[in-house]
């Protein structure tokens, strides 16, 4: 057993019976919005939770009625335009490392869309696997609406990958937000339920995954986002490596055994 995670700020972590980690981020009063402390803490989270073998998947959400608005405007907005450029660019990639350590991470990451989800906040949920949102919330990558390029924290990379290069490129240079019903119709969120069913589905489908075959889940997790620019040959020799690789597992086993005795499989990421 690790040591307990350090007690954050800005957002509360719990580690759950059924291997699942809940991130709740918890300004209310500011929309979730984050700072540069928040931003270093998450991106270090993230990172941590590889080495936890206790947890087996993750939900993270927000707060009252955002998942999150973004960056802080008084403190994280003015300060940006008192740096130099060397300055800037440890933020940018700071931020760029949160979404890295997300996609990286080889556990299943859902987001909990409760509320309001805007500039960052879209881009965490982009970087996630699932997206379930409340019915009626919206959702919008409005960079371009402070003066900066839509292609921010890895958006111009993941989100054509779910909705197309038209679509992507309607919602980056536009920054116009969209309801949870036609981010659903487009491929970007994969539920959409009542604003009171968003945390319990979010965890029922983490619940789940956390049941699941972990290394198999963070193989088929990595060849998602390889695959994406290879050629058919290239992830055909990827997914035949991949594939005898997770032969060798004892999940892999314990999924013929558990067919053979008729029960459920006991996995363990191993």
């Amino acid at each position: 057993m690790l040591s307990p995670m350090p007690a954050p700020k800005g957002f509360r972590y719990e580690e759950r019976d059924d291997g699942v980690a809940l991130v709740t981020l918890d300004r209310p009063e500011k929309l979730n919005a984050l700072t540069f402390e928040i931003y270093a803490e998450l991106r270090d989270l993230f990172a941590a939770l590889a080495r936890r073998d206790e947890v087996r998947s993750v939900v993270i959400t927000g707060s009252g009625r955002a998942f999150c608005s973004g960056g802080d405007v008084h403190e994280i907005i003015g300060p940006l335009l008192e740096k130099d450029m060397p300055g800037l660019l440890e933020f940018t990639r700071m931020t760029c490392d949160l979404v890295k350590n997300i996609r990286a991470l080889k556990k299943p990451v859902i987001a909990a869309l409760n509320g309001t989800t805007a500039g960052a906040g879209a881009a965490i949920a982009l970087a996630c696997d699932l997206r379930v949102a409340a019915a009626g919330s919206k959702i919008a990558f409005l960079f371009v609406k402070v003066g900066l390029a839509g292609a921010d924290m890895g958006a111009a990379y993941l989100l054509p990958r779910y909705v197309g290069l038209a679509k992507a490129t309607e919602l980056l240079m536009l920054g116009d937000a969209i309801t949870a019903e036609e981010a659903k119709a487009i491929g970007l969120h994969n539920e959409v339920v009542p604003a009171e069913e968003v945390l319990p589905r979010a965890l029922a489908f983490a619940a789940r995954l956390a049941k699941g075959p972990t290394f198999a889940l963070g193989m088929t997790k990595e060849l998602l986002d390889e695959q994406q620019h290879q050629s058919l040959l290239g992830a055909l020799d990827n997914e035949a490596r991949a594939q005898a690789i997770c032969m060798q597992t004892r999940d892999f086993h314990e999924a013929y055994h558990a067919f053979v005795e008729k029960r459920e499989p006991r996995f363990q990421g191993k």
